[in-house]
């Protein structure tokens, strides 16, 4: 399994991914999420995927080849929205999973897969969308601002306590960071290395990219001083009233 985390805020976009794709006390494999699609100046497409590996590496890769080498179809390079990248990975999740499906669910595999999908087209603003396994999609909001795919559960509770769209770029980081240690430290099946990018509003480039790895630095920097602060936060409770 994996967890993403994508944030369409007003200064841009938060995009993470861990790279742990199988777990257990002796098998533990790693590969990365997170993949882009840029022309600068154009467009900055970013995907997240989880699920199925086979499946979701296949998506991208039809994408790429599509993207490439027929160019006369609307691809990942010359769509003219976010909404049509949106659709053309749901296409493409679509005609894989016809694909492959039955064969998948014949040996007992669980054939789905979900992508988290950001970006902006030159002409219009920063989107983000999530693309289920069935190929349909929803795009966030102002209400809604941030998706999550994979092992969503333990992770979201600091993301729905301080993210809002008006969250600033920095601030978010640090929140997916922390929902990130929040789920490596009580989901095995999730893991570092972490790739992140960060995205700011109208740039049509990527400035900010970085793959934090296990024993990271600033990662332990962020763990410590989270779990020091919650420390003191629950010390400086109310007290109950038959304390």
């Amino acid at each position: 399994m994996t967890y993403c985390i994508g944030l369409n805020l007003d200064e841009g976009l938060v995009l993470a991914s861990d790279s742990r794709t199988n777990a257990g006390v002796d098998h533990i494999r790693r590969a990365g999420k997170l993949r882009v699609f840029a022309q600068d100046g154009d467009r900055v497409v970013v995907t997240l995927s989880a699920g199925n590996l086979s499946l979701t590496q296949n998506v991208l890769n039809l994408i790429e080849h599509r993207a490439r080498h027929e160019t006369d179809r609307v691809g990942i390079l010359n769509a003219q929205s976010m909404f049509q990248v949106a659709q053309v990975v749901g296409d493409a999740m679509r005609e894989i999973r016809a694909r492959d499906e039955s064969y998948l669910r014949d040996s007992g595999i669980d054939p789905s897969g979900s992508f988290i999908v950001g970006g902006q087209i030159r002409g219009e603003a920063p989107r983000l969308f999530l693309v289920y396994s069935e190929g349909n999609f929803i795009e966030s909001s102002r209400e809604t601002p941030f998706f999550q795919s994979g092992e969503i559960k333990f992770g979201k509770p600091i993301l729905d306590r301080v993210i809002t769209s008006r969250t600033d770029l920095v601030t978010a980081t640090k929140c997916a960071l922390v929902s990130f240690d929040s789920t490596i430290r009580s989901n095995l099946s999730v893991g570092p290395p972490i790739d992140l990018l960060v995205y700011c509003r109208d740039s049509l480039q990527v400035q900010i990219q970085r793959r934090y790895e296990d024993g990271d630095a600033y990662l332990q920097s962020i763990r410590s001083h989270w779990n020091e602060s919650m420390r003191r936060a629950v010390a400086d409770l109310p007290l109950p009233d038959w304390a």
